[in-house]
């Protein structure tokens, strides 16, 4: 309870301990007045401790200023170009004979063109090895395939209408491989592509081919098997 007549609070009697700061009310500040730190429209300030916009911008300002003057890392690519540079600029040129330089780049670059022409003939001479062993692997087929066309041969000759049609088409399908007959009737005798097994005389002059007796074949511009003839001179 409070004593009305003193103004006092309760129990704050004589001999009591009286502190007029928290006893005693400040009548000197109204009852409706606003908060301390707060504007005069109810507000609280920006820090909450009574700041105002001004001291904002301005610590703000000092923060730029701050990051402003910090020294900023360069980017990895500038980082390298200029350790690129300061290694270029180190580098000392004056005891460096040019004309060795030169005269060891060309030695290098004749190498470079040997090993490559060695390498280019090497390439093709495989190549060609490799041919011709295809050429003889599928020659010596051709030659297996001679005993067939003999027979097939003299069944034409018997019956020409019934084998003729099978007999073309063996060989014009064995033209496109490589295998050729060779055309050697009424020609001048070639030993290398016909063998004289018959001879009958004539007007004289140079022998040539009067009869074909067996054919004769050309395998990739080579002869196969030489014709079997009788020449005439």
């Amino acid at each position: 309870m409070s004593d009305p007549a003193a103004g006092r609070p309760g129990n704050t009697g004589d001999g009591d301990n009286y502190d007029p700061d928290v006893h005693d009310p400040d009548v000197s500040v109204p009852a409706d007045a606003p908060p301390e730190g707060s504007h005069p429209d109810g507000s609280i300030g920006f820090d909450g401790l009574g700041g105002d916009a001004d001291g904002v911008d301005e610590r703000a300002s000092e923060v730029d200023d701050l990051t402003d003057s910090m020294v900023r890392p360069a980017s990895p690519d500038a980082e390298a170009e200029q350790a690129l540079a300061d290694a270029v600029d180190a580098i000392d040129v004056t005891d460096v004979d040019v004309f060795a330089l030169l005269d060891e780049r060309d030695q290098f670059k004749t190498m470079a063109q040997r090993v490559q022409a060695d390498f280019d003939n090497f390439r093709k001479q495989s190549a060609a090895r490799a041919q011709a062993d295809a050429d003889r692997a599928t020659g010596r087929l051709a030659e297996a395939m001679l005993p067939v066309l003999d027979a097939a041969e003299a069944a034409f000759l018997r019956h020409p209408d019934e084998v003729g049609p099978l007999l073309n088409q063996m060989l014009v399908e064995l033209k496109k491989h490589g295998l050729e007959t060779l055309d050697l009737d009424g020609q001048p005798f070639d030993p290398e592509v016909a063998e004289a097994v018959a001879h009958e005389h004539g007007d004289g002059g140079e022998p040539v081919v009067a009869e074909v007796l067996r054919s004769g074949y050309r395998w990739k511009g080579k002869t196969l098997r030489a014709a079997m003839v009788k020449t005439k001179d």
